[in-house]
C-alpha cells in the first residue's frame, strides 16, 4: 500500500492547514514553530510532499525551500474557499520571511490565533465585509481598496477585543504609497492596532511614513530582528539555522 493510500495524520492535517493559512511554509518555520529540530521538521513536510498534500519549490539558491498546498492537500484539511499559493522568485523572500514571522508570533502570543493573507482574503469574501484590512481611497465608481495584511492575530477568547495585523516590509514602498497605507490603518476601526516588522533599513522609512500619517497611536514598527527565534537573515533561515 502506498503512502497515498493511508489517511493522513492529525499532524500532517494541522501541517498542511497551516500552509493553507499562510500560502506557503518552510522547515525552518515549522521547527520554530513545533519546537524541534529543523532536520525533524524538513522529514515531516518530505513525508507530507510524498503523500501528494504537499509542493516544493525553491526557486532562489541558497534560501529555504517553500512547501505549498496541493488539491489533495485542500482536500485534506477542508480549506474551502484558499487558492494556492504560487512560488515565484519574486515572491520567495517575503513568504518565507513570513512563514517564520508566522511561527514565531505562535509562540510569543499563544492565546492569539493567527491567520495569514490567504485565509482573512477567505474569511472577509464570505462575510463580505472588511473583518481585518484597511480601505484606500476608492476606485474608479467609489468602491474603496482595500489593503490586507500579510497575517492577522486574532484573540482566542470570546469577546477578547479586536485583532492586531502585521505587516512584514522587506522593501522600501514609494513614499507616497507608505503614507496612503500609514493613513488607512490610522482609519481602520476593524483591527487593534499594526505591527509593522521590518529590517534596520525598511524600519527607518516606515517610521518616517508613520510620522508623515500622523498614525503613532495606530502603528508600530519593530525591527524584524527583535522577534525571537527571527534572525536578521531570515530570509535565508531562522535563528535556529539550517540543518
Amino acid at each position: 500500500m502506498s503512502q497515498q493510500d493511508h489517511p493522513p495524520t492529525l499532524e500532517q492535517i494541522e501541517i498542511v492547514r497551516w500552509a493553507a493559512s499562510l500560502g506557503a511554509i518552510t522547515a525552518e518555520a515549522l521547527a520554530l514553530r513545533a519546537d524541534t529540530t529543523n532536520a525533524s521538521a524538513r522529514a515531516r513536510l518530505t513525508v507530507a510532499q510524498r503523500r501528494g498534500l504537499l509542493s516544493r519549490d525553491c526557486p532562489l539558491a541558497g534560501h529555504p525551500a517553500l512547501f505549498t498546498l496541493t488539491r489533495a492537500g485542500l482536500r485534506a484539511c477542508d480549506a474551502r474557499g484558499i487558492q494556492a499559493c504560487r512560488v515565484s522568485p519574486s515572491n520567495a523572500n517575503h513568504l518565507t520571511v513570513c512563514a517564520v514571522v508566522a511561527a514565531a508570533l505562535e509562540r510569543c502570543y499563544p492565546h492569539h490565533r493567527l491567520v495569514g493573507e490567504r485565509e482573512l482574503r477567505r474569511d472577509e469574501r464570505e462575510h463580505g465585509h472588511p473583518l481585518a484590512s484597511a480601505q484606500l481611497g476608492a476606485l474608479y465608481g467609489g468602491e474603496s481598496r482595500l489593503h490586507r495584511p500579510d497575517l492577522v492575530l486574532w484573540p482566542n477568547e470570546p469577546h477578547g477585543g479586536l485583532p492586531v495585523a502585521v505587516e512584514v516590509e522587506l522593501t522600501i514602498k514609494a513614499p507616497r504609497r507608505l503614507v496612503e497605507i500609514c493613513r488607512a490603518w490610522a482609519r481602520c476601526r476593524t483591527v487593534a492596532g499594526v505591527l509593522y516588522l521590518a529590517p534596520a533599513d525598511v524600519e527607518r522609512a516606515l517610521s518616517r511614513a508613520v510620522a508623515e500619517a500622523r498614525a503613532c497611536e495606530e502603528v508600530i514598527v519593530v525591527p524584524l530582528s527583535a522577534l525571537p527565534g527571527v534572525g536578521v537573515d531570515a530570509g535565508g533561515g531562522s535563528a535556529r539555522g539550517r540543518a
